[in-house]
C-alpha cells in the first residue's frame, strides 16, 4: 500500500543552496511588476496608433536589440563576473522604464523600450550563468523550477493589475515595472556573492568527465563540442514562435471579441496561467524529473499545439480558461526541462557566453513572431494566425522527439 505521506510535491524545494532562495524571492518580486511587455501590442495599437502590421514590425525590430546586448553582457560576465554585470544592466533597464512612465504617449517611448531590451539582453546571460553557478547537476532542475515558480507567483498578480491599469493609468505600467526591477536587484546585490568559477576550478574541470566540463578556446569552438544543444535550441525556436505569435494574437482576439473588457480578460488569462504554474509546477516536476528531458519536451510541445491553436476558434470565456490550463501544462514541462538540459550540458568555462548565444538561437522564433503574425493578420485576417501557431508547435515537438530517439539510442534513457 502506498504511503500517502510520501507524496509531498512541495518538499522537492527543500535543501537547496541559499542563493537559489534569494533568486526565487527576487524573481517573484520582478514577476509582480511584469506590466509592460504582456500589453505591448495593445499599447502600440491603441495608445500610439500603430496598425497590427506596424506593431509586429516594431516588436520584431525591438527584439533584435537583445542580441547585441546579450553579446556584450555575456563577454563581460565571463570576464569580470556575473554579479557586477547583472546589477549594472538591471538598474539601467529599470531606469529606462521609469523614463517611459514620465513620457506618457510620446512617440519616443518605443525608442526607450528598444534601449530597455538592449539592457535586458546584457543582463540575462549574467543572470543565467549565476543561477547555473550556484547549482549542480543533482539540484539544478529543481532549482530552476523554483525560480520559474517564483516568476509565476509574481505573474499571478502582475498582468491582472496591468489589465486594469491599461486604460485608467497606463503610465504606471512603466513605473511599476521599473520600481520592482530595482527592488529585486537590491536583493541580489546584498545577499548573493560573486559566483564566477575560479581559474583553479576551471582547470580541474578540463580533466573530468562531467557533462558540464570546461572547454578550451572560444565560444564557437566550444559550441561545436555540443551539437545536440544546437538542435535543442532550434526545436525550442519553433515552440517560441508558437508561443510569441499567441501572445501577439490573443490580446487582439480578446479585445476584438469582447470590446474594452477584452484587456481585463487577457490579464486574467495570464494570471490563470501563473496560478496553474504555481499549483502544478511541483506536482509535474515530481512526476517527470526522473524521465528523459528531451522526451518531456516533446510531450510539452504537444500541449502547446492543442492549447494555443484552439484559442483562435473558441467564443466562450470559459473555453479560453480551459485552453489556458492546457498550454500552461506544456509551458511547465518545457520551462523546467529545456533550460536545465542546456545548463547541464554547457561548459562551465563558457556559461555566460552560452547563455547569450543559446537564447539568440532559441529566440529566433520569438523574434520573428510579431512581424509574421502582424503580416498574416493584415493580409488574411487575425484568424489566419492560429493555424500557423499550431504548425510551428508541431515542428518543435517533432524536433525534440527526434533528439529523444537519438539520446535513447545512446543512453538507454526512458521517456
Amino acid at each position: 500500500m502506498t504511503d500517502k505521506k510520501s507524496w509531498k510535491p512541495w518538499e522537492i524545494y527543500g535543501g537547496l543552496p541559499r542563493e537559489v532562495y534569494v533568486l526565487f524571492a527576487a524573481t517573484t518580486i520582478n514577476g509582480i511588476g511584469t506590466f509592460v511587455f504582456p500589453f505591448m501590442v495593445l499599447y502600440l495599437t491603441t495608445k500610439l496608433g500603430y496598425s497590427d502590421a506596424a506593431a509586429g514590425i516594431f516588436l520584431t525590430t525591438a527584439s533584435a536589440m537583445y542580441i547585441p546586448g546579450s553579446a556584450l553582457g555575456s563577454k563581460l560576465a565571463d570576464t569580470y563576473g556575473r554579479k557586477k554585470v547583472m546589477i549594472t544592466f538591471q538598474v539601467l533597464a529599470s531606469l529606462s522604464f521609469l523614463a517611459c512612465g514620465f513620457m506618457g504617449t510620446s512617440q519616443y517611448v518605443p525608442w526607450i523600450i528598444m534601449l530597455n531590451l538592449f539592457f535586458d539582453g546584457a543582463c540575462d546571460p549574467a543572470r543565467s550563468a549565476l543561477q547555473t553557478d550556484v547549482t549542480n547537476l543533482k539540484n539544478r532542475q529543481t532549482s530552476f523550477a523554483l525560480t520559474y515558480l517564483g516568476h509565476n507567483l509574481g505573474y499571478m498578480v502582475g498582468p491582472m493589475i496591468a489589465g486594469f491599469l491599461f486604460y485608467s493609468a497606463p503610465q504606471w505600467l512603466f513605473f511599476g515595472n521599473g520600481i520592482v526591477g530595482l527592488i529585486s536587484i537590491i536583493l541580489v546585490a546584498i545577499f548573493i556573492p560573486e559566483s564566477k568559477p575560479s581559474a583553479v576550478v576551471l582547470e580541474q574541470s578540463l580533466h573530468s568527465d562531467s557533462i558540464d566540463k570546461a572547454e578550451r578556446g572560444g565560444l564557437f569552438r566550444a559550441l561545436l563540442t555540443r551539437p545536440r544543444l544546437i538542435f535543442t535550441a532550434l526545436s525550442f525556436a519553433f515552440l517560441g514562435l508558437a508561443y510569441s505569435m499567441s501572445l501577439f494574437a490573443l490580446p487582439l482576439t480578446t479585445v476584438r471579441t469582447f470590446g474594452t473588457s477584452g484587456a481585463s480578460l487577457y490579464g486574467t488569462i495570464m494570471s490563470l496561467n501563473a496560478i496553474v504554474v504555481v499549483i502544478g509546477n511541483p506536482i509535474i516536476i515530481q512526476l517527470i524529473r526522473s524521465r528523459n528531458k528531451l522526451g518531456n519536451l516533446s510531450i510539452g510541445g504537444l500541449f502547446y499545439v492543442v492549447g494555443f491553436t484552439l484559442m483562435g476558434y473558441v467564443t466562450q470565456i470559459w473555453m479560453y480558461y480551459v485552453l489556458a490550463v492546457v498550454y500552461t501544462i506544456g509551458e511547465i514541462i518545457s520551462a523546467t526541462n529545456v533550460h536545465t538540459y542546456i545548463a547541464d550540458h554547457t561548459p562551465m568555462s563558457h556559461r555566460s557566453r552560452f547563455s547569450a548565444i543559446m537564447p539568440v538561437i532559441m529566440g529566433t522564433g520569438s523574434a520573428v513572431a510579431p512581424m509574421l503574425a502582424g503580416s498574416l493578420s493584415a493580409a488574411y485576417g487575425l484568424q489566419s494566425v492560429w493555424p500557423v501557431i499550431g504548425c510551428a508547435g508541431l515542428i518543435g515537438s517533432t524536433g525534440y522527439f527526434i533528439l529523444y530517439l537519438i539520446d535513447r539510442r545512446k543512453s538507454g534513457a526512458r521517456v
